[in-house]
Formats: C-alpha cells, sequence, structure tokens
C-alpha cells in the first residue's frame, strides 16, 4: 500500500512533456438565450406591486418552456458535446481553454462532428414545434409577452465551434525582440508547469469523489440488506481510469500506483457480482478505503497555489443571444 509521503510533486521535465504532447483546443458555444430581463417599465410596475424600491427590485421573464421535448433535445446534444470536451482534455490556465493529446485530436473531431450533425438536426425538429413553444409562452406569460423577443428562424443560434488556439510564442517574435520572446516563452513555461498542477488536482479529486463513493455504497446494511448503489457508481470508476490512461499525463508516478491498484481491484468486475457476494463486496470496498484514505489525505497536503483563477477558466466560452 503506498503512504501519504511517498506521493510527490512532478519535475519541471512532465510540464516539458505536456507541451509537447498537447495541443490547445476551445469550445465556444452559441445559444438562444431562453430569458429576458422585464424592461424598466414592468419592473417598476412589479415593485409598485409589493411596495418595493425599484433599485432592489431584478425581474426576468422564461421565454419558452425549456423542458419541452424538442427544447430538451436541443440541450442534451450541447451537454454530451461538451462533456466530450472535458473528457478528452484537461485544464489550461487562461478561460475557455483546455489541452487535448494531439494524437487524438482526429479522434475528437469526429466524434464532435458527429454531434454537430445530431445538433442540426435536433435545431431542425425545435424550428418545427417552434410556434408551438411561442404559443406556450404566449398564454403562460400574459401581458408579459412580446413577439419581438422571438428570432424569426433558429438557424445559426443553436451553434458550437471548436478551435485550436496556439498558446506558443510566435516565431516572428523572435526575430524582431529577442527579449520580449523569451519573456514570453518564460510566461508559456509558467502556463503549462499551472496546467499540469491543475490536471493533477482535477485528477486526484475526482478520483478520490469516486473511490470514496463507490466505497460507501459497499459499507454496511440497510434494513439487513446491502446498501442500494448504482451501477454508474462502478462504471463511472472504470471509465475514470481508462480516461486516465488515455490522457496519459504521467504527473504523479504514485498517482498512477494508485490508479494501477484500483484497477486491478475492479477488473473484470460487475454491479452484480458486488451485490450478490458479500466476501468480494468487503474486499472490495476495504481496499477502496485504503485508496480513499491516501488520496484524501494527499489533497489535504498539498500545497496552497498562490494562482488567482475565475470561475471562468473552467468553463466553456458562451454567449446568448
Amino acid at each position: 500500500m503506498i503512504s501519504v509521503s511517498s506521493i510527490t510533486p512532478h519535475s519541471i521535465t512532465n510540464s516539458d512533456e505536456l507541451r509537447t504532447q498537447m495541443g490547445a483546443v476551445r469550445l465556444s458555444v452559441h445559444w438562444l438565450g431562453t430569458s429576458k430581463t422585464l424592461p424598466a417599465s414592468q419592473q417598476a410596475e412589479a415593485a409598485a406591486t409589493f411596495g418595493a424600491s425599484r433599485e432592489y427590485l431584478s425581474a426576468r421573464k422564461k421565454l419558452i418552456d425549456t423542458r419541452h421535448p424538442a427544447y430538451r433535445q436541443v440541450s442534451s446534444i450541447r451537454t454530451r458535446i461538451v462533456s466530450l470536451w472535458k473528457g478528452m482534455t484537461v485544464p489550461y490556465p487562461d478561460p475557455g481553454i483546455r489541452l487535448i493529446r494531439r494524437d487524438r485530436i482526429e479522434v475528437f473531431e469526429s466524434e464532435v462532428q458527429q454531434l454537430q450533425e445530431e445538433l442540426q438536426t435536433a435545431v431542425e425538429q425545435l424550428e418545427r414545434e417552434f410556434g408551438e413553444l411561442k404559443m406556450i409562452a404566449r398564454q403562460r406569460l400574459g401581458e408579459l409577452f412580446n413577439e419581438e423577443d422571438y428570432p424569426n428562424r433558429l438557424e445559426n443560434l443553436f451553434r458550437i465551434e471548436v478551435e485550436y488556439p496556439n498558446v506558443e510564442p510566435p516565431n516572428y517574435l523572435q526575430r524582431l525582440n529577442p527579449e520580449v520572446y523569451e519573456e514570453e516563452c518564460r510566461r508559456i513555461e509558467a502556463r503549462f508547469e499551472e496546467a499540469l498542477e491543475l490536471a493533477e488536482e482535477s485528477f486526484l479529486q475526482e478520483f478520490q469523489q469516486l473511490v470514496t463513493h463507490l466505497s460507501e455504497r459497499l459499507s454496511g446494511e440497510t434494513d439487513g440488506r446491502p446498501k442500494v448503489f448504482r451501477d454508474s457508481a462502478l462504471t463511472n470508476l472504470t471509465e475514470f481510469l481508462q480516461r486516465f490512461r488515455q490522457l496519459n499525463i504521467r504527473s504523479n508516478a504514485q498517482l498512477e500506483e494508485l490508479i494501477d491498484e484500483v484497477q486491478e481491484v475492479t477488473s473484470g468486475l460487475s454491479a452484480h457480482h458486488l451485490r450478490s457476494d458479500r466476501t468480494v463486496r468487503e474486499t472490495v470496498r476495504g481496499q477502496l478505503e485504503q485508496v480513499g484514505e491516501v488520496l484524501s489525505d494527499q489533497l489535504e497536503l498539498r500545497p496552497r497555489r498562490q494562482i488567482v483563477r475565475s470561475h471562468s477558466r473552467e468553463e466553456v466560452t458562451s454567449d446568448a443571444t
């Protein structure tokens, strides 16, 4: 069993390796807005109804029923594209950008293209049913309904774009101003070191959560029967192990050993097997608990990095029409 003290931070060469293996990818989402702030006159009217000061009231109206099957289908494809992007990449410090292995870009492009085609088909279906959505909104909004809030066509209002921005210093800068070029090289080097830290922290947190969740569901009984757990508690963990291998960051040898240990423990296991065999369940639970403890301690012992990051660092670049 690996001890906490044996888990050492990555070396600088790991960030260099990350830089040579990875490319940057940005996902931009352009989406139809589904709500809108009430105009000042209506907000003032709403404030007067409650005897409130206009300056202390903010009100929005919902433009369409986002639970409508046609809209939910469009949204589900957006979720799948974003999940694909995050699942095949690791964080990067700049907003809206993540890093992808260069040898996985072709696979990523193929899967994104397929999902974009599905999105186009779903938007066409939403277009056909948009009149119904507007009619429902007219009934529910009453006097707040405004025809001008709705586009005549949905074409190009739901789209997701993929870009591969260059995060390396431009070569021409070396010719024009070598000092500035060197400064930019140092900045990029620091960016990739931070990216490595972000990736390792992300892996540790997700791994710890998945291991802890599964071990907790395997522990104890309820009314004399094993605790109920969904198949996803196991499949999410095994999918994480596979994704970790594919990304192949190699920033922490001891973390890889923990990954190996859990992979060996869960290899060939099924949810049914864990439910039906108490001995196997107890054995797996015990090993997962030990791994979870090491991961929890490691997260607590990680130095607090003096890095200010906005919440948008991990978010998709997005706009709403």
